[in-house]
């Protein structure tokens, strides 16, 4: 087939439908995650630098998933048309990972990073942000592995933000049960009693 032929994407449109719809309304979720890390009592450079490493590169996953839908559903994509995006699509998330793996790193983060933290917030990324552009490069050559791979990119974006987002809430409730707990072993500290209300 000619790189200026229109290609038939239709039989991909109703999977985009769904990952595009899903992406859209986990964004919403992750705004909810962002507003909840907000009452954390942390400072505010590791709360800003926490933000920026875990909770935004989230956002922007489901951002790319619904980005890559929305790619993926526009009609008369050519080879050409599909290549260009997917190749733009891809260096740019390649790039922000190596974005995050330095903010990963700042030392005023104030949290010691697990193995999970490493795989699940860089490796994974970088794997499918890159995967989608080797699959830009296989259009002329393998169209049918090219689609099948950015579809299961798509799916692992969504996965690698769902856990994430997940990831930040579990942290979150486990540091407030801990901050709770030194503030009642405090010597001197006053339990509320039920009359205070009074």
């Amino acid at each position: 087939m000619p790189m200026n032929s229109a290609l038939a994407l239709g039989p991909w449109e109703n999977f985009y439908v769904i990952v595009g719809s899903s992406a859209g309304a986990l964004t919403g979720l992750t705004f909810v995650v962002i507003t909840i890390a907000a009452d954390v009592q942390v400072s505010a450079t590791a709360r800003l630098l926490g933000l920026r490493a875990f909770t935004t590169p989230t956002a922007v996953h489901f951002g790319a998933a619904l980005w890559i839908a929305a790619l993926m559903s526009i009609p008369g994509h050519t080879r050409w048309s599909l290549m260009l995006c997917l190749a733009g699509s891809g260096l740019f998330g390649t790039v922000y990972c190596g974005y995050v793996a330095r903010m990963m790193m700042d030392e005023r983060l104030g949290y010691r990073l697990a193995l999970s933290d490493w795989v699940w917030s860089l490796l994974l990324p970088l794997i499918t942000y890159l995967a989608i552009l080797v699959a830009a490069m296989l259009v002329s050559a393998h169209l049918s592995g090219t689609l099948y791979t950015v579809a299961a990119a798509s799916l692992m974006l969504l996965l690698m933000g769902l856990h994430n987002a997940w990831d930040v809430v579990v942290w979150i409730t486990t540091e407030r049960h801990t901050r709770s707990a030194r503030t009642d072993e405090q010597p001197g500290t006053k339990r509320p009693s039920p009359g205070d209300a009074d």
